[in-house]
């Protein structure tokens, strides 16, 4: 129940993003459908481990509330062994989260984002308004200045003019008439618009060997105009072209690919230093080489001073030219190098991930189980804010972490495991506390603690 709670809550905020992108364009309900149930797979791995810190303190709440944590006590057994039926419980879980991120969210995605990039290119269901440009047809804007349903179903506009710019020249066609009824195609593929009373007007485009441009103009008592709807039909694209993306990988995928970028990223570095060693000379002699009977090296210093006032010059030059080149090449280099690096960090971020969230379930049950059986508070109330609050301080330390991984600042393997590294000792203390029946939340027993430490350092 606290999974498909949590899944439905992160599925209203993902809806909420993403809504702009679905709303009026005609898109059919199954293929709604489709993309949120693409999109809750997405979000198991977020919503399991708050699923199990509700669940655990709900249950052991419950449990503590009910008194039935002392009738375990009393008859001789200890919160471990009632703890241990839902350890393995929960290591069976995590195995099951860790097969499900590695098997089944790579295809998940692949579809959601294949989805995702259809619902964005499908351009919105005409709905030309009154007083309005509509621009949302390639190559033409409509402007009408009243429109209403006729019996059959057809709209009939009135005031109605039409930029023609499928040539690209502007606003050299326009196309004005007194009313017209607007009738779309069966298949939705087109619509034609046939217009009464008006005229079309057409100016030439300007040449270089004429310098007359003529403006053509025809009235009509009827004209049929039919424009073609590219983009307004939904359509699948290719799954195939989305499968690069290291994000729809599983761990072999991601660990071929990371080898594959730090083997680029060794080869760019080695050419560069290949490049750079060439371009400079690391001796601090010059050898003579207009004077093959002198076979001394000169020191740079006295090798320069022989030069005349001109070749100085040119020597100068020749360097100061040199190092600008080099370090052109430098900076080049040290962008690639970057980006290497980064995309290099993405990946490893995408292999953690799938261990990390998995172990996540395990941190949160060692967090729950002994805190509900200390609160003794079950239902929906207390554990539902004890759990956003622990799940905040994960979520957000897993973004903290998964940034600075991205932004080279710590390795993959810290930035991803640095919120269960937070948590796992909590869950521990937490377990401590619920096995010795010690008082969490009494201040004094912390007090006194530190008070007896400090004691301790002033004897020694």
């Amino acid at each position: 129940m606290t999974f498909f709670i949590a899944v439905f809550v992160l599925l209203m905020q993902f809806i909420w993003l993403w809504v702009d992108d679905m709303l009026g364009k005609g898109i059919e309900w199954y293929v709604i459908a489709e993309f949120l149930m693409y999109a809750s797979a997405n979000l198991v791995p977020l919503a399991l481990p708050l699923a199990v810190l509700l669940a655990s303190i709900m249950t052991f709440g419950n449990m503590g509330e009910h008194f039935e944590l002392v009738s375990f006590k009393s008859a001789g057994i200890s919160l471990q062994r009632v703890m241990r039926p839902l350890i393995v419980f929960v290591l069976c879980l995590s195995l099951g989260a860790f097969v499900f991120a590695n098997y089944i969210m790579p295809v998940a995605n692949l579809k959601f984002y294949s989805l995702l990039h259809d619902i964005r290119n499908k351009k919105p269901a005409v709905d030309i308004k009154t007083g309005i440009f509509y621009n949302k047809i390639d190559g033409y804007v409509i402007r009408v200045m009243g429109k209403k349903e006729l019996e059959n179903g057809d709209d009939l506009l009135t005031d109605v003019m039409i930029y023609n710019h499928t040539n690209n020249a502007g606003n050299r066609k326009v196309t004005v008439a007194d009313s017209a009824i607007m009738k779309m195609s069966e298949d939705k593929s087109y619509f034609s618009i046939k217009l009464f009373h008006g005229t079309d007007y057409q100016d030439q485009i300007e040449t270089r060997t004429s310098k007359i441009y003529p403006l053509s103009r025809f009235s009509f008592a009827e004209n049929e105009m039919r424009i073609e709807l590219d983009g307004f039909n939904f359509s699948r694209t290719d799954e195939d072209a989305f499968k690069h993306d290291y994000r729809l990988f599983n761990l072999q995928q991601l660990d071929d690919k990371k080898d594959t970028l730090q083997k680029h990223h060794d080869e760019t570095v080695k050419s560069f230093t290949n490049v750079i060693s060439t371009s400079f000379l690391f001796n601090d002699t010059l050898r003579v080489l207009n004077d093959t009977a002198k076979k001394d090296s000169l020191s740079r210093a006295d090798y320069i001073k022989e030069l005349e006032g001109i070749k100085k010059e040119q020597l100068y030059s020749i360097a100061i030219n040199n190092a600008r080149t080099n370090k052109g090449k430098a900076g080049a280099s040290a962008t690639t190098t970057v980006v290497a690096k980064r995309d290099i960090a993405r990946v490893s971020v995408e292999w953690h991930r799938k261990y990390s969230f998995s172990f996540a379930c395990i941190v949160m049950f060692l967090i729950g189980a002994p805190l509900g059986a200390i609160v003794k508070k079950g239902g929906l109330g207390m554990p539902v804010v004890i759990s956003v609050a622990f799940f905040v301080v994960f979520w957000i330390t897993t973004i903290v972490g998964e940034d600075m991984v991205k932004e080279l600042v710590l390795p993959a393997y810290q930035g991803m495991w640095l919120a269960t590294g937070i948590l796992l000792p909590l869950g521990i203390f937490f377990t401590y506390k619920a096995t010795t029946d010690s008082t969490l939340f009494n201040l004094t027993g912390y007090i006194d603690f530190f008070k007896q430490l400090f004691k301790k350092k002033e004897v020694q």
